[in-house]
C-alpha cells in the first residue's frame, strides 16, 4: 500500500462516514417521539408531586431532578460539564418595615403607601425639603427637571404619563421615573399613586435575579393623595390638573425602609449528545421546564406551558440518543436545555446566555419549544388540527426559513403559521420565551408555539387536555429540523441584523 493511499485513507473513510449520516432515514428514529410516551413525562411533569414547578421552589428542584434522570438514563453527558444542572443565585426579601412620617403624621404601609421591595434597600432618610417635578419625565420631548435642583433631596411626581407622552417599548413607567430621578441625584423618589388603602397579598417577597445590582435606585414609595397633600398643601389639587409649576417645599419627611434578603438558587438542565467530525459546533434544543407554582393550596400545573416542550425534548434527546446507538449520530453535538425561571422573566436562559456552556458563536441553532399540546380557539383559518406557529424563522438567518419548511414538506405537512412574525404583532410573542436570550446574543432561532388559549397561565391548564397526536407531530417537526441542522455541512449564516 503506497504511502499516498495510507494519507488518503483516514479522509475517505470519514467521508464515508459523513456521507453515510446524511443519507440515513430519519424517519426510525422520529418514530421514538409518541403520544403515548409524551403523555407518560407529562403527566410526571405536571403532576401535583411538582406543584407547578415555580422557580426556586422545592417543586422545581423535583421537576429538574426528574429532567436529570431521563438525561442520564439515555446516556447523555452532564451539560455543564460537573453536572446535569447548571445553578443560578436569586434572591428574595422579607419586607421588615415601610413607612412614611410627614410633619410628626405618621403614615401606615398599605393604607396610604406600598413599595416594591426589590428595588429599595434597608435605609431611614430625614429629609427637610422635597421638591415636585411634576411627572418626573426627562426625554427628548420635555425635562421636568429642567431648572431644579434635587441633589440630595425627596423628590414627590405624579403617576403615570403626560398627555402626548409614550415610553419605549418594553419600559415600565415607574422604572423610568427611578432612573430618570437616580440620573439628576434625587436621594428618594415619592410617586403619587390613587387607590389607598390597597388589598395587598401577605405573601413572600418578590423573588429576583438581580442581587447585585450596577446601579442603586433611590428608595422609592408610592404615596396617596394624602400624603401628596401633606406635603403641597393646596397646590396638590392643582398639581393635578397641570397648573403647577415645578417648585420645592419645606417639610419634615421621614422614610423607613428595612428588608431581609435571602439568597438560594435555581438550575437549568443541561443534557448533551456529543456530534462526530463536528462535536464543536452545537445545535441547542430549549424548553423551560418551570410554571407558576401554587397561590394558596391551588395548583398551576402548567402542562401545555411548558410541560409539553419539556416532555418533548426529553423525547426528542431519546431519539437521538438511538439514533447515536445505531452508528447514526448526529455531527454537530447537541445540546438538550431545559430552563427554569422563563416564567419570572427569562431567567435561566439570560443566565446561560451570559455564562454559555458551550460558545454562542459555535451554536449554530436554539429550536425553542414553548407550549405545542394544544389549539388555538381563535386561529380561524385552515386546519386548526393541523398546525404550528413557526416564530423567528425570518430572523437572523436566511438559511433559518428553507430548512424549516423543506423538513416540514418532506416529512410532517403541519401547516406553518406565521401571525407572530409579524413585527408590529402586539402580542410581542417573539420576545417573550428563551429563544429570544440566544437571538439577542446573535445566534439563529425558531420557537414553536400553539397560541393563547383559555386555559393559559390558569390552574386549569391540565394534562388531560392536551391532544398528543398533534403534540407528537410538532415535536418530530423540531426532531427532523435539528437533524438537518446538525448534519449539514455548514452552520447556518448569520446574514439578517437582529432588530
Amino acid at each position: 500500500m503506497s504511502r499516498r493511499l495510507l494519507f488518503l485513507l483516514p479522509a475517505l473513510l470519514l467521508t464515508t462516514f459523513v456521507q453515510g449520516q446524511e443519507s440515513s432515514d430519519p424517519d426510525a428514529f422520529a418514530d421514538v417521539i409518541t403520544p403515548g410516551d409524551l403523555r407518560t413525562h407529562l403527566y410526571q411533569v405536571a403532576s401535583k408531586e411538582f406543584e407547578g414547578r415555580e422557580t426556586g421552589t422545592e417543586g422545581q428542584r423535583k421537576a429538574a431532578s426528574y429532567i436529570e434522570e431521563q438525561f442520564r438514563s439515555m446516556g447523555l453527558l452532564p451539560g455543564n460539564k460537573i453536572g446535569y444542572q447548571l445553578y443560578y443565585p436569586l434572591f428574595q426579601d422579607s419586607l421588615i418595615k415601610a413607612a412614611v412620617q410627614v410633619n410628626g403624621q405618621v403614615f401606615h404601609l398599605y393604607e396610604d403607601l406600598s413599595v416594591i421591595s426589590g428595588i429599595n434597600h434597608t435605609a431611614t432618610l430625614y429629609g427637610g425639603e422635597v421638591v415636585f417635578a411634576g411627572y418626573g419625565i426627562s426625554d427628548s420631548t420635555r425635562d421636568d427637571y429642567k431648572g431644579l435642583d434635587v441633589h440630595g433631596k425627596i423628590v414627590l411626581v405624579l403617576n403615570g404619563l403626560p398627555a402626548g407622552s409614550s415610553l419605549p417599548p418594553g419600559r415600565r413607567g415607574s422604572l423610568v421615573k427611578q432612573e430618570t430621578a437616580q440620573k439628576n441625584g434625587a436621594a428618594a423618589l415619592l410617586i403619587i399613586q390613587t387607590g389607598f388603602p390597597q388589598k395587598v397579598y401577605q405573601g413572600k417577597g418578590s423573588v429576583y435575579l438581580d442581587g447585585f445590582k450596577k446601579t442603586i435606585l433611590p428608595n422609592t414609595f408610592y404615596v396617596s393623595e394624602k400624603i401628596a397633600g401633606a406635603i403641597m398643601g393646596d397646590d396638590y389639587m392643582s398639581a393635578r390638573s397641570g397648573t403647577v409649576a415645578a417648585r420645592s417645599y419645606t417639610a419634615d419627611v421621614v422614610l423607613e425602609f428595612s428588608k431581609a434578603i435571602t439568597m438560594g438558587q435555581s438550575s437549568d438542565v443541561l443534557g448533551l449528545l456529543e456530534g462526530s467530525d463536528l462535536k464543536d459546533q452545537y445545535v441547542v434544543i430549549s424548553a423551560h421546564y418551570d410554571h407558576l407554582g401554587k397561590r394558596d393550596s391551588i395548583i398551576y400545573y402548567g402542562a401545555d406551558d411548558d410541560g409539553s416542550g419539556t416532555v418533548s425534548i426529553l423525547q426528542l434527546a431519546k431519539a437521538f440518543a438511538k439514533a447515536r446507538a445505531e452508528g447514526k449520530g448526529p455531527r454537530r453535538s447537541i445540546l438538550f436545555l431545559a430552563n427554569s425561571g422563563e416564567e419570572k422573566g427569562l431567567w435561566g436562559s439570560e443566565y446561560y446566555s451570559e455564562h454559555p456552556a458551550y460558545p454562542l458563536g459555535q451554536t449554530t441553532v436554539d429550536l425553542n419549544i414553548d407550549m405545542i399540546g394544544r389549539i388555538d380557539p381563535n386561529r380561524k383559518k385552515g386546519d386548526s388540527t393541523n398546525y404550528v406557529y413557526v416564530i423567528g424563522d425570518d430572523k437572523l438567518s436566511s438559511d433559518l426559513k428553507p430548512i424549516s419548511e423543506s423538513q416540514n414538506t418532506r416529512h410532517t405537512r403541519l401547516e406553518l403559521d406565521y401571525k407572530f412574525n409579524d413585527p408590529s404583532d402586539p402580542e410581542r410573542i417573539y420576545y417573550r420565551s428563551d429563544h429570544y436570550n440566544f437571538a439577542r446574543k446573535g445566534v439563529p432561532i425558531i420557537f414553536y408555539f400553539d397560541g393563547i388559549h383559555k386555559d393559559y397561565h390558569r390552574p386549569t391548564d391540565t394534562p388531560d387536555k392536551i391532544n398528543y397526536d398533534l403534540m407528537a407531530k410538532r415535536a418530530r417537526l423540531v426532531f427532523y429540523t435539528a437533524w438537518e441542522m446538525a448534519n449539514r455541512d455548514s452552520m447556518l449564516k448569520r446574514d439578517i441584523p437582529l432588530n
